[in-house]
């Protein structure tokens, strides 16, 4: 999926079927699972064509083009999570007590996806706080998630995560996952 399909599409209407407090409710969850480091719980959420990205220098590059700190389908957040799991990431250890703060919830719009259903696309505001045992961090920005309504309840399609100073090094990833 480049960029341009992912991102240029004009989106439809809100499609019916969402409910306002069930989509608030999963991004509360999802965070908290990020949190927590729930890997289990975090990687169950995401559906199996899932798009995971956070762009480099700017929020509309197109990451097939330009660097970007994580474009990861879903087998890469896969193995992003394993590597987690063990324990012995050295940007990840010993492991931050991190807790996001979600706000400015919006629906933006419908997207199709490929089962024939509509996708909806919500845009949020967020604040994370990392403690670490020599210091703090604060990020923030803007994540635009995409959810997909599945048996199983709502899924994760997509996650972009604009940081707000994404133009600068980043010392640590570990919010990320």
């Amino acid at each position: 999926m480049t960029a341009t399909v992912a991102n240029t599409h004009v989106l439809g209407p809100i499609p019916e079927g969402y409910d306002r407090f069930e989509v608030e409710q999963f991004l509360f969850r999802e965070a908290r699972f990020a949190d927590e480091s729930d890997y289990d719980s975090w990687e169950a959420l995401w559906t199996e064509d899932a798009l995971y990205w956070v762009p480099a220098n700017g929020t509309d590059n197109d990451p097939a083009q330009e660097m970007s700190v994580i474009y990861d389908n879903r087998n890469r957040i896969s193995t992003r999570l394993k590597q987690a799991r063990t324990g012995r990431r050295y940007a990840a250890a010993p492991v931050s007590n991190l807790r996001r703060l979600i706000s400015n919830i919006e629906f933006l719009g419908g997207r199709p996806n490929p089962d024939g259903g509509q996708d909806i696309e919500v845009g949020a505001n967020f604040l994370v706080l990392e403690s670490k045992s020599r210091t703090n961090e604060l990020w923030g920005g803007r994540v635009v998630y995409r959810l997909r309504r599945s048996e199983a309840g709502l899924k994760l399609a997509y996650k972009k995560v604009n940081l707000v100073d994404n133009d600068k090094p980043l010392p640590t990833l570990g919010f990320l996952i």
